[in-house]
Formats: structure tokens, C-alpha cells, sequence
């Protein structure tokens, strides 16, 4: 049986409605349904959250799946806040110990302090801007890849917590010209292939 954390990190702000979100968020909660197989938590950024608990179910967790809008080339504010205060309570009550390092040779091991080893992460990010942005010469990213540019250092947060990336999945154009019909049924069928 394997435990699984299902993460919204969208929250209200804006004209944001959090729509496409909620229904990959949604889509998770329905694929691991079956309790003989799985055992789910949830949280919702949106909803408010206990910095402990929410710990305890990083702890808990053998796959955790993050879905979250990119606002401005980053995860949302208060999702930042959230893992900011929950990386923060983590220390040294099961998350990470340390950076890593020993003071005999600081320059090495940095960011292999995490605790979570054996656990592994799925993203899925959504964006207003074109897969073209990241692809094509000459375009705002010129060919620097989602993982590589913008999520380098939640990929990075991570690794540091011993968490292993699974998939990263993105969803462009969501705002103007999403097949959202596709998109979801793409990643449902990526549940059912993986899990």
C-alpha cells in the first residue's frame, strides 16, 4: 500500500480562479481512491494549513504530488509561505538534520541533510505562456526548459529534503488556447500508466 500526498498550491488572488487546478487536484483524489491500495491526504493551500501536521504528512508520504499555477515565473505566494514555514518546522523533526556539510570541508555534500530518502515527487505546473516560450530561439526562456529555468530550485528544495523527481509534467497556454478536455484526459492517462 503506498501513501500519497496530493498537494493544491493554487490560492485565491487576483482574477485567479484556480479552475484547471482544482481539476487535476481532483483528478489525483480520484485515481488513488482505492483504499486497498493507497492511503490519501490532501491539502489545500487555499483552505489554511498546521504547519506540524502538514510535516507529518511529508513524513508519511511515499509519493507526493504538488499541482500548482505559475504565477510571474514562480509558485503562487502563499505556497512559497507554505513551504517555507513547513521546510522551516521540519528541521530536526524528521524532514532534514542539516545541510549536509561538515565543517572539516564546507565546500561539499551541501543539501544532503533531508530525511525523506525513498520518497519520490510528481509536478505539474500551469502556465499562461506558450510551450513555445521555453522552445523555440529568441523566445523569453530561449530554449531553457521548465525544470531547468524556472523550477530549478523546486527542484532543488527537494533533492535537498532526499525527495527523487518522479515527472514533471507542465500545461501550457491554460489561460488563451488550452484544450483543457486533453489536458486533463493527459493526465489522467499519466495516473493510469504510472500508478
Amino acid at each position: 500500500m503506498k501513501n500519497i500526498l496530493i498537494i493544491n498550491g493554487w490560492h485565491e488572488f487576483a482574477i485567479s480562479k484556480g479552475t484547471f487546478n482544482k481539476s487535476l487536484f481532483n483528478s489525483s483524489k480520484a485515481h488513488f481512491s482505492d483504499a486497498e491500495k493507497y492511503k490519501v491526504q490532501t491539502t489545500e493551500i487555499n483552505n489554511g494549513y498546521n504547519e506540524l501536521t502538514e510535516v507529518e504528512k511529508f513524513i508519511w508520504a511515499d509519493i507526493i504530488i504538488y499541482h500548482t499555477p505559475i504565477w510571474w515565473f514562480a509558485v503562487p505566494f502563499n505556497f512559497k509561505k507554505y513551504l517555507d514555514e513547513v521546510l522551516t518546522a521540519g528541521y530536526g523533526n524528521g524532514m532534514w538534520t542539516s545541510d549536509g556539510r561538515n565543517p572539516n570541508n564546507p565546500e561539499i555534500n551541501y543539501g544532503t541533510g533531508g530525511l525523506l530518502h525513498g520518497k519520490q515527487y510528481v509536478i505539474t505546473t500551469s502556465w499562461n505562456a506558450p510551450q513555445g516560450a521555453f522552445t523555440i530561439p529568441g523566445e523569453l526562456f530561449d530554449q531553457t526548459s521548465v525544470d531547468n529555468g524556472p523550477l530549478s530550485g523546486f527542484h532543488g528544495m527537494n533533492r535537498y529534503l532526499g525527495i527523487k523527481l518522479h515527472t514533471s509534467l507542465q500545461f501550457h497556454d491554460v489561460e488563451k488556447n488550452a484544450d483543457t478536455a486533453k489536458q486533463l484526459a493527459d493526465y489522467s492517462q499519466f495516473l493510469k500508466d504510472n500508478f
